[in-house]
């Protein structure tokens, strides 16, 4: 059961007893009341410092509610109880003593902990006593209001709202939206915000309060119009123009994009909105766009990380290494929240620039977070490729994933240096011994599968991947893995086509399942479908797996012009390519 988030028991008697006893001087004691008569708020001395007199005519305003043993108990078994989980009994002590005493601090009380326990009639009636208490505590009134809205009780609602906009008009309206989140009836928030608006019509914020609300309901046309308005009232106000393009957004990315470029090029000054418009160029796969008006932003923004990491991932994205490295190793200078990434990305940098010496000196500066077991795949590669396998080996072994997910990660670097220097049975023990303490890893179970296949361990294969599709079952590339298998290697084609028609459903654009398909049906003898799938597959992704595949159903049918010519474009960018040139010595020696 979740504990109460509450004072400890010896801050909850200290207030208890701060309750019961008068402010006083050890030089000069002052006479205090029986404990019996001894009021909750007691009357302290006069002294010059005017933080005391505040506290003290604070404390004079409160009720002047004797602190008898039965109050005492009452509030001790409400905090112990909310200590120990009992939410239940705190709550319904803290709102009978709230009811007793009406004294303001235990009626706030009450209402955090009705909240908490999301008992909102436990929480509106305390809420009520506290306002009643302390009708000019803002927060009272603030936190009244939006259980009066949360509950629809918008009538008695609104005349609270009016005297809190009285008392700051501006700031009210930019925060009712919050105060109004969590109502249902989005269309009656509506056309309250706009009768509470209604007196002021000459104030952006009203607008903007109005347009949200239109937002919330829908009404997205409706939206900007007002924010045209707020516009109007007050030109270039980035709050406004931030809310117009979220809005702009839900319908048409592109609208919201043209949006934020006109106002740009009207008030170039807009610093926050600039940035939204590169995060969302960003999101729009506009990285050119992006990287210019992220590289404006450093200016905008001087020594702000996040704004020169984007310009530096930008850059590197770009291919533009060096201009890359300089915002990054900026970036780690303005002491950037998450350190490991930006290293990361420094190192991926160096490896742009062959300087692998430079890149394993950042790699290993990445401590913690996503990023830890990426690093040391990547030294461990670069050790690999300098010839030092068992010293890459002993690296990834050595390192501690911070989560069973990043552990599992690990295993598979291991396994994949391993493959990737040849060693298939080195690489399947690693898998076998990694499932021995992640059984039910569907991604250390595809992998071994993969390496069963290069080890004639079929069987193996075939149980593997079955489990996966158990545990993943809409994995397309699993079922495309048995079924492109099974095609290739045995004669349980209508089998295969059954799991790469399942495939084909759950990716239907995939070129490596399109692949699969058509060479299942190549080797169902279905010469023309065949080359159907397989044309569709290279237009997507002109593999060389696949122009392998497609050559050799040209081939087939007769037209080895096409199929040699084929597979001569593909060896031009793929020359080491071991199933392109098994499949030209084969047919075409």
């Amino acid at each position: 059961m979740a504990n109460l988030k509450i004072l400890p028991l010896s801050a909850a008697l200290l207030f208890a007893t701060a309750c019961s006893q008068p402010g006083v001087k050890a030089s000069q004691p002052v006479a205090v009341e029986s404990q019996a008569q001894q009021p909750v708020a007691a009357v302290v001395e006069v002294v010059a410092d005017p933080e005391a007199e505040a506290a003290a005519k604070a404390a004079a305003a409160l009720p002047r509610q004797p602190l008898t043993p039965e109050i005492l108990f009452k509030f001790l078994v409400a905090e112990v109880a909310g200590q120990r989980g009992a939410i239940g009994v705190a709550q319904s002590t803290y709102l009978d003593l709230a009811r007793q005493t009406k004294d303001p601090r235990i009626a706030r009380r009450a209402a955090e902990v009705a909240m908490f326990a999301r008992d909102q009639a436990g929480a509106l009636e305390a809420t009520r006593l506290w306002a009643a208490a302390e009708q000019d505590s803002e927060r009272a009134q603030q936190t009244l209001a939006a259980l009066l809205l949360n509950a629809g009780s918008l009538d008695e609602a609104e005349p609270i709202l009016r005297t809190l906009l009285k008392a700051d008009s501006a700031n009210g309206f930019l925060h009712l939206s919050a105060l109004m989140g969590k109502m249902r009836d989005t269309q009656a928030a509506l056309a309250l915000v706009e009768r509470l608006a209604i007196d002021y019509p000459a104030l952006p914020e009203a607008r903007f309060a109005v347009a949200q609300a239109a937002a919330s309901a829908g009404h997205f046309e409706a939206a900007v119009a007002v924010l045209q308005q707020a516009d109007s009232l007050r030109p270039g106000w980035e709050p406004a123009a931030l809310l117009r393009a979220q809005i702009l957004a839900k319908t048409s990315r592109p609208d919201a994009l043209a949006f934020m470029r006109d106002f740009l090029a009207i008030h170039p000054g807009a610093r926050e909105v600039r940035l939204a418009y590169a995060r969302a160029l960003v999101n729009a796969s506009q990285f050119t766009e992006a990287r210019a008006e992220f590289t404006r932003l450093t200016g905008d923004f001087p020594r702000n990380a996040e704004v020169s990491f984007a310009a530096g991932l930008l850059s590197l994205q770009m291919g533009d290494v060096e201009v890359a490295r300089d915002l990054l190793t900026q970036t780690l200078e303005y002491n950037p929240r998450d350190p490991d990434t930006v290293q990361y990305y420094l190192g991926q940098v160096a490896e742009q620039m062959k300087q692998p010496e430079a890149a394993a000196a950042h790699y290993v500066e990445v401590r913690t977070g996503n990023y830890l077991v990426p690093a040391r795949a990547r030294q461990a590669a670069l050790l690999a490729r300098a010839g030092k396998l068992d010293e890459a080996r002993a690296l990834l072994a050595a390192t501690r994933g911070e989560n069973d997910a990043q552990n599992v990660r690990l295993i598979q670097a291991q396994a994949e240096l391993l493959r990737d220097s040849k060693e298939h049975t080195a690489a399947f023990e690693v898998l076998s011994e990694g499932l021995k303490r992640f059984p039910d890893s569907a991604d250390l179970l595809y992998d071994r599968a993969m390496v069963a296949e290069k080890l004639d361990k079929l069987d193996v294969l075939e149980a593997d991947l079955r489990r996966v599709i158990v545990l993943r079952p809409d994995d397309a590339q699993a079922y495309n893995a048995l079924g492109y298998t099974l095609a290739d290697r045995t004669n349980r084609l209508a089998e295969a086509i059954g799991l790469l028609d399942k495939a084909l459903s759950l990716a239907p654009e995939d070129p490596f399942i399109l692949d699969s398909v058509g060479w299942a049906q190549y080797r169902s003898g279905n010469l023309a479908r065949a080359q159907e799938y397989l044309e569709r597959a290279y237009k997507v992704r002109p593999d060389p797996e696949i122009a392998a595949h497609l050559g050799e159903v040209l081939w087939a049918r007769g037209q080895r012009d096409e199929a040699g010519k084929l597979w001569q474009t593909s060896l031009q960018t793929h020359p080491q390519n071991e199933v392109l040139l098994e499949t030209q010595r084969r047919l075409n020696p």
